[in-house]
């Protein structure tokens, strides 16, 4: 088997619209690249096609004659999906490689979309702890005889003590992710 670097280059290298391409658009390129396969499949039908008609009709010699073109269109065809199979297979292996390659870039951003969520859930969650502790700061400070800063800083420091065995849900993901627990 070659490398890739002694590969001649492809003319299909630069077109984009070859490597993602619709079911229909597939069908259309593949009749295009091997043209003798479906015109096997269309012989196929038309030998099956007369000798139904010749059974029908009770002619057992055109019957057997279409029998046998029958056979021969599917040796045909046979003979043309191998050929066309050992023509084009440089192109599919190729094809199969940008499949997987893309498939790994999907699944990359995927996952750091879904990182980036949690980091913003997480920062979500730090911010309305902190809001929630500055509103009971703020509470209490009403009450006290403490300046209001001060005693923001200590609630905000108790909830820190408290919360730090806690860790946040990105830690815990990462954690997960990497193996740490």
């Amino acid at each position: 088997m070659t490398s890739p670097a002694s590969q001649p280059p492809s003319s299909f290298d630069d077109n984009e619209g070859f490597y993602n391409e619709s079911r229909p658009t597939k069908l259309l390129r593949r009749i295009r690249e091997e043209p003798l396969i479906p015109l096997g499949c269309i012989l196929t039908c038309w030998a099956l096609l007369g000798a139904t008609r010749a059974i029908r009709s009770g002619n057992h010699n055109e019957a057997n004659r279409m029998f046998r073109r029958r056979i021969y269109a599917q040796g045909f065809t046979v003979i043309a999906m191998v050929l066309g199979s050992v023509y084009w297979q440089a192109d599919r292996e190729k094809r199969k490689e940008l499949e997987g390659i893309m498939s790994e870039t999907k699944k990359k951003e995927k996952h750091e979309k879904w990182l980036r969520e949690l980091e913003a859930r997480d920062q979500e969650e730090k911010e309305m702890r902190a809001r929630l502790f500055a509103g009971k700061a703020a509470q209490s400070g009403s009450q006290g005889s403490q300046g209001s800063q001060g005693q923001i800083r200590s609630v905000v420091e108790e909830s820190e003590q408290e919360t730090t065995p806690k860790p946040g849900i990105l830690q815990s993901v990462k954690e997960l992710v990497y193996g740490n627990r």
